[in-house]
């Protein structure tokens, strides 16, 4: 299945407005009153920044950019989404994957392996937990295509507010450190120069952070003749 992430992103933007205010204007019907009061009873625990606790749910991004980013996973918030993060970044899927569509202003999205926008795992696609929890600076969230059962591998970061994807992407967890370094992802659809995860991990692995790989230098190649040749040859 095509994984287009986010295609109705635009669409949503439009529709939030009008469809809240028409729906103000219904009146509440009895039935309607007690399905408001009984559609969701979880209590969602806020998030919690500190980098040294609950270390099972933080999730660490190693980027190309030499920089760390720290979230805090919610399994609270989304089980079986959270669950599906860990897994695969245990299983190493997420290691060398770039952000193939990357919105200034909006989000950067990233866990397609092909670098397309359309690939995923192996793994069936997953229910939708669609949650209250709003979409703010930091927010991370699963993209999916038009069906809202779709979401598999991919997910994106919120550069800011995005308050129309509430209740229409499952939003798992929150940047807790290093929100600078999100910021600095390469922009592009996909970028020119993309900014890879060079690592994933889980915080409790303890997992040290990669070395970054050498940067390429154009020109012609070195030889041992040109290292040895005398100063202002």
């Amino acid at each position: 299945m095509l994984k287009t992430s986010l295609a109705l992103a635009a669409a949503l933007t439009l529709a939030a407005t009008p469809f809240a205010a028409h729906a103000q204007d219904e009146p509440a019907t009895e039935e309607a009153a007690t399905q408001e009061t009984t559609a969701d009873t979880r209590v969602y625990s806020p998030v919690n920044f500190d980098v040294e606790e609950d270390l099972e749910n933080i999730l660490l991004l190693d980027l190309s950019n030499g920089q760390r980013v720290a979230i805090r996973l919610k399994p609270d918030w989304a089980p079986q989404h959270v669950e599906r993060i860990k897994t695969l970044t245990r299983q190493g899927f997420y290691d060398g994957i770039i952000f193939h569509r990357v919105i200034d202003g909006f989000m950067a999205q990233t866990g397609d392996p092909t670098g397309t926008g359309t690939g995923g795992s192996q793994l069936p696609d997953l229910a939708e937990e669609f949650n209250p929890m709003p979409h703010v600076r930091g927010t991370v969230s699963m993209a999916r295509a038009a069906s809202e059962d779709s979401a598999n591998s991919q997910f994106f970061i919120v550069f800011y507010p995005r308050f129309n994807l509430d209740t229409n992407y499952t939003n798992f967890g929150r940047v807790i450190s290093n929100m600078a370094a999100v910021d600095a992802i390469q922009r592009g659809e996909p970028p020119a120069n993309p900014t890879r995860i060079l690592q994933a991990s889980i915080a409790a692995d303890h997992k040290p952070v990669p070395p970054m790989p050498a940067p390429q230098v154009a020109g012609e190649e070195i030889t041992a003749d040109d290292l040895n040749a005398p100063l202002g040859n």
